[in-house]
């Protein structure tokens, strides 16, 4: 069974996870210094806030798989449906290892596909700084070129390789 996931950019981590709490009526499954995590069931949501990102506001959305089998198929279907697909494989990224790809909608909106492999004790294990950005999501086909976080080097016209998720 696959499950929604949000990802949210946050001026202050500490009021919005109260609001968040509030809202879903739950504390978070994980809380670092700068991210949290919750892990709904009803609605089945993984939602995800951080401090990363460059101004408040979505990042991305995506589906997490259950096993690598679900993983396969979202990705034959958007390999089926001639979508840009970026395939991150094995990554690290938001205090997890995971297998991922990313395909990136017609409003430049990237939707991550993923299958969390094991928890890490950092947000990614790439060489760049902790603090550099939040997760890194593929540059839409048709957006100019801008600057990503640092974990991510420079957006492209097409979707290419994030070093850090």
């Amino acid at each position: 069974m696959k499950r929604f996931h949000a990802h949210v950019h946050v001026e202050d981590l500490a009021q919005s996870i109260a609001f968040y709490s509030k809202l879903f009526d739950a504390q978070p499954a994980r809380v670092e210094t700068d991210y949290a995590k919750w892990m709904l069931e009803d609605p089945r949501i993984n939602f995800a806030i951080s401090t990363r990102g460059a101004k408040p506001g979505l990042d991305h959305f995506g589906m997490q798989t259950d096993d690598a089998g679900e993983l396969a198929t979202l990705k034959a279907r958007a390999e089926a449906a001639d979508m840009a697909l970026l395939d991150e494989g094995s990554t690290t990224c938001c205090y997890a290892r995971s297998e991922k790809h990313w395909v990136t909608d017609p409003q430049g909106i990237a939707w991550e596909h993923f299958h969390t492999l094991g928890d890490i004790p950092v947000f990614n294990e790439a060489s760049q700084p902790a603090a550099a950005g939040a997760c890194c999501a593929p540059a839409a086909e048709s957006a100019p070129a801008v600057a990503r976080p640092a974990c991510c080097g420079p957006a492209t016209a097409a979707p290419t390789k994030a070093t850090c998720c």
